[in-house]
């Protein structure tokens, strides 16, 4: 379809429950040493810093050859190495952990059902999952976490804090909470198994959109089935007079669905280019042809990241949207998963990518086009204040009035 396609198992999900990309068979390492040294070159070849964080690379490939005995041995080095690259993205997973994150692509978790990572040194919500019991406890994006378990989180990294964080269904973590311009307070959450889901047409709070309009929310781009089932959306949809696509708290996941969901609404252009370590620019264009005209309203908020600014950047990018609510999280970096031997895996930071007009975004965000703000009170009363205005906007546009702030 397109050379970009060829990566089918890219993921932009920045936190906890995906990191990486392209999965990569590596099955020439045997020992515990040479597991260790197969790291060690994957990250001296694909890394996408090739200071690999302003440091001699090689002071790293010997460095525990007698000190590593076993697997055990080999995965505290290659963490230890790993850290010196400064990169919360770049991670080594052990067996368990490469089987949680193969678990949560096939759309099956354990936890609470909450999307993590680390921004500014500082452990935070990124997005809770729909319908989860992070989700009924109130646990919103951009919330602080202070503390698992009477534990503070200075200086975790998400792999460790996502451990805490995880546990057998039905039992309990206590998590300290901070959130903006209000004191912590403490919420004792009940673990459970958790259905990732990634499209649904019902609205927060349940409220009421004119059914002459199509609401789409997409909790996130995890699930393979993502693009095929927003398709069947649209294709259903034919007396709709337009769309609203609802990306609030969508912490990103498959590459592939957010450029094939971007080429359902593009007839050509730019959808994003990535680049890699030596420079090297490879960019992804829509195909001729589009699955429907109508106008497009996209959702975004401080929890919507990675694939999700994708979507919202080549949307935005190519005038085919109109964006309303708040910048988005900011996370432009793409990341490769690569399968080891014995079960376990390294995602690797191989690339960044840019939106069709060439902005970095990483760490910065997607700004509206519209900015609405939802606050804690709007949550409290169950006004969306958001939504409202993505109707509003959505029928300026059918009706051909100019948008304001567009």
């Amino acid at each position: 379809m397109r050379n970009i396609m060829k990566k089918s198992f890219i993921f932009l999900g920045a936190f906890v429950v995906l990191f990486g990309c392209i999965i990569r068979n590596n099955v020439f390492a045997y020992t515990p040493v040479e597991l260790y040294d197969n790291v060690w070159r994957l990250v001296n070849t694909k890394f996408v810093d090739q200071t690999n964080n302003a440091q001699d690379w090689t002071k790293w490939r010997h460095k525990y050859d007698k000190e590593i005995k076993t697997n055990e041995d080999a995965y505290v080095a290659i963490n230890t190495m790993i850290a010196s690259l400064n990169d919360p993205y770049t991670k080594f997973l052990d067996p368990k952990e490469f089987a949680e994150e193969t678990s949560s692509i096939k759309g099956s978790l354990k936890g609470i059902g909450i999307q993590i990572g680390v921004k500014d040194g500082k452990l935070m919500v990124i997005a809770p999952i729909e319908d989860t019991p992070a989700e009924k406890a109130g646990l919103l994006a951009d919330d602080e976490i202070l503390e698992i378990d009477g534990v503070s989180t200075k200086g975790i990294t998400v792999d460790k804090a996502a451990d805490k964080i995880r546990g057998k269904e039905g039992t309990q973590v206590t998590l300290l909470v901070k959130r903006k311009d209000m004191e912590p307070k403490k919420y004792t959450i009940t673990r459970a198994e958790i259905e990732v889901k990634s499209i649904s047409q019902k609205t927060p709070f349940d409220m009421k959109v004119p059914n002459d309009i199509g609401y789409i929310r997409l909790s996130s781009f995890i699930s393979r089935n993502a693009a095929s089932e927003f398709r069947a959306i649209l294709e259903q949809g034919q007396n709709k007079k337009g769309y609203i696509v609802d990306l609030r708290s969508n912490p990103g996941g498959l590459l592939s669905n957010a450029i094939y969901i971007s080429d359902m609404f593009l007839d050509g252009g730019t959808i994003v280019s990535t680049v890699d370590r030596d420079g090297y620019k490879e960019t992804s264009r829509a195909n001729r042809g589009v699955i429907t005209r109508k106008p497009v309203v996209v959702l975004i908020n401080k929890g919507s990241a990675s694939a999700s600014e994708i979507f919202s950047g080549a949307m935005k990018d190519n005038h085919r949207a109109v964006l309303v609510g708040e910048q988005s999280f900011g996370k432009g970096l793409v990341q490769e998963i690569n399968k080891l031997p014995y079960e376990a895996g390294v995602n690797i930071t191989i690339q960044k990518y840019l939106t069709p007009n060439g902005t970095d975004i990483n760490k910065k965000g997607i700004t509206p086009d519209i900015v609405v703000e939802l606050k804690e009170e709007d949550i409290k009363n169950k006004n969306d204040v958001q939504l409202q205005k993505a109707i509003q906007v959505l029928n300026q546009m059918t009706s051909g009035q100019e948008v304001a702030g567009r």
